[in-house]
C-alpha cells in the first residue's frame, strides 16, 4: 500500500484469488481490517427509486441521445431544450425517495455505527448521481441517529470526525442552478417544482409517439404532422394526455429559471460531458489511499471514474463490484455481488 496508514489489507487477510468471489461473510472480513474505505456510485443505486439508467435503448429523451443533451453546447444552442430535459430529471429526482441501498450507504457514513463491523476505518461515498438521493439519505439518516448533517449548506461536503468528507457529488446536483454571468458565478439549491411557470407540465412530453418516426419502413409515403397537428398534441399535453417531440414548446430565454442574485439566466449545476468533475483532485486522493474500494451499481466507463478500481487494486486493495450483470469492472474485482443493489448492498454492510 502506497499509504502507511492502510495496513496493508490485502496481504493481511485472506483475500480470494483471480476468480471475483461472492462470499459476503469474506467480505465483511475484510471490513473488519479496512482503514479507509472508498464508494462509487452510479445510476444504478437509484434505479430502485424510480430515476432512469438511460442506459442501452432506454438511452432517449423525446427520442433524441441523452449525451447529446448533456454538453455546455446543447445548452448553449438551444436553452429552452436543454431546460425542459433537466427539468424532466428535476421532478424526477424531487418525487422520488432514498431507497434501501441509499440508507445502507448512509448509516454506513454514521461513525460510531459504521465502526461496529469496520473499527479503524474512515469511510467517503463519490457518486456520479445528480439526483441528491444520496445526500437526502445522509440527512435522513444522520438527523435519525441525533446528529448534525454532515453537509455544509452550500452544497460542499464537510469534515465529519474524519479528515475526508462522508460524500462527494463529483457531478454536481440536478437540483441546483448555477448563473451563467461570469461577474456573478451564483450558485445555490433550488427544490422548487416547478423551478418556474414555464416548464410546468413539460416533463410529460415524454417518449410518446411521432407518426413520423413510427412509420413502417415500407410505408415511406407517410406524411409528417401537420402544424395544425402539432399544436393540437401540444395542447393535449397542457391537458395532461398525449404529446410528442415534433410539439416541443419553444421558450423562450426569458421565460427560464433566473439567479436569485442577479436576475441572469441560470443553467442546472451538473457536470456536462466535456466538463470537469467536481473535487477531481481530492478524489483521487482519496482512491490512492483507499484499502477498500466498493463499486456500486455503474460500470464506471467515463473517466475519473473509470480508474478508480484499478488504482486501487494497484496498491493492494481490495474491490468489491455490486451490479445487476457482468461487465468490464468483473476483472478488477476480489468480489463480485449480482443482483439489485437495494437488496445486495444492506446485506453487505449489514449493522449489528
Amino acid at each position: 500500500m502506497q499509504d502507511s496508514n492502510s495496513g496493508g489489507i490485502s496481504s493481511s487477510l485472506n483475500v480470494p484469488g483471480s476468480t471475483p468471489s461472492g462470499d459476503i461473510n469474506a467480505f465483511r472480513e475484510i471490513l473488519k481490517g479496512a482503514k479507509h474505505i472508498v464508494v462509487l456510485a452510479g445510476a444504478g443505486l437509484s434505479a430502485a427509486s424510480g430515476v432512469p439508467t438511460f442506459r442501452g435503448a432506454g438511452g432517449l429523451w423525446r427520442r433524441r441521445d441523452v449525451l447529446s443533451l448533456s454538453t455546455p453546447a446543447s445548452f448553449i444552442d438551444n436553452p429552452s431544450r436543454s431546460w425542459q430535459f433537466h427539468h424532466y430529471l428535476r421532478e424526477l429526482a424531487l418525487k422520488a425517495e432514498p431507497n434501501d441501498a441509499h440508507l445502507a450507504l448512509a448509516h454506513f457514513a454514521v461513525p460510531h455505527l459504521r465502526h461496529a463491523v469496520s473499527p479503524q476505518s474512515s469511510f467517503t461515498l463519490v457518486t456520479q448521481n445528480i439526483d441528491g438521493l444520496d445526500r437526502r439519505a445522509f440527512e435522513r439518516v444522520f438527523s435519525a441517529s441525533g446528529l448534525p448533517s454532515p453537509l455544509s449548506l452550500d452544497m460542499e461536503p464537510t469534515v465529519f470526525q474524519q479528515e475526508d468528507p462522508l460524500l462527494i457529488e463529483m457531478h454536481g446536483l440536478v437540483c441546483g442552478v448555477a448563473c451563467t454571468d461570469y461577474s456573478c458565478r451564483h450558485r445555490e439549491l433550488n427544490m422548487q417544482s416547478p423551478i418556474c411557470p414555464a416548464l410546468a407540465g413539460t416533463e410529460f412530453l415524454v417518449d410518446l409517439p411521432d407518426p413520423a418516426l413510427d412509420a413502417p419502413k415500407d410505408d415511406v409515403r407517410r406524411p409528417r404532422r401537420t402544424a395544425a397537428e402539432a399544436r393540437a398534441w401540444a395542447e393535449a399535453r397542457l391537458a395532461g394526455t398525449h404529446a410528442s417531440h415534433s410539439a416541443e414548446p419553444d421558450i423562450p430565454n426569458s421565460a427560464l429559471p433566473k439567479c436569485s442574485k442577479c436576475g441572469s439566466l441560470v443553467r442546472p449545476d451538473v457536470v456536462w460531458f466535456t466538463e470537469v468533475p467536481r473535487h477531481a483532485e481530492k478524489i483521487m486522493k482519496i482512491v490512492d489511499h483507499a484499502d477498500v474500494c466498493i463499486v456500486v451499481g455503474t460500470s464506471a466507463v467515463v473517466h475519473p471514474a473509470a480508474t478508480f478500481a484499478s488504482r486501487v487494486k494497484s496498491h493492494g486493495g481490495v474491490v468489491a463490484v455490486l451490479n445487476v450483470e457482468h461487465g468490464k469492472l468483473d476483472s478488477h474485482a476480489d468480489f463480485l455481488f449480482l443482483g439489485p443493489c437495494e437488496q445486495t448492498l444492506p446485506k453487505i454492510l449489514a449493522l449489528p
